[in-house]
């Protein structure tokens, strides 16, 4: 299983494509970034699970339109923060919880 720390840099990295303006790219690695995290959310209590539910629907729904900074917002801020509930492995900036 891939770590918590790789994930929130794989999730920072795939922001940072999107905001590039390099979205097939960063499509792609986001599906390799969902399939890795999975193991890592099935392990968490329901809520979090739901949260992630709910997080992934909203990457999803700016996807189909095509909101490229609104993926990278919800990939570097909603995404880190339900990964990695330590507050110093949160993307620089992001607010805390």
């Amino acid at each position: 299983m891939i770590s918590e720390a790789r994930i929130v840099s794989d999730a920072q990295q795939c922001a940072l494509l999107f905001r590039l303006g390099r979205d097939i790219e960063a499509a792609l690695k986001t599906v390799e970034l969902i399939e890795a995290a999975m193991p890592l959310i099935v392990q968490r209590p329901l809520p979090a699970q739901q949260a992630w539910a709910q997080v992934l629907s909203a990457i999803l729904a700016c996807q189909e339109r095509q909101d490229w900074i609104g993926v990278a917002d919800w990939l570097e801020y909603e995404w880190v923060a339900l990964v990695a509930p330590d507050p110093s492995a949160q993307a620089p900036g992001a607010p805390s919880q």
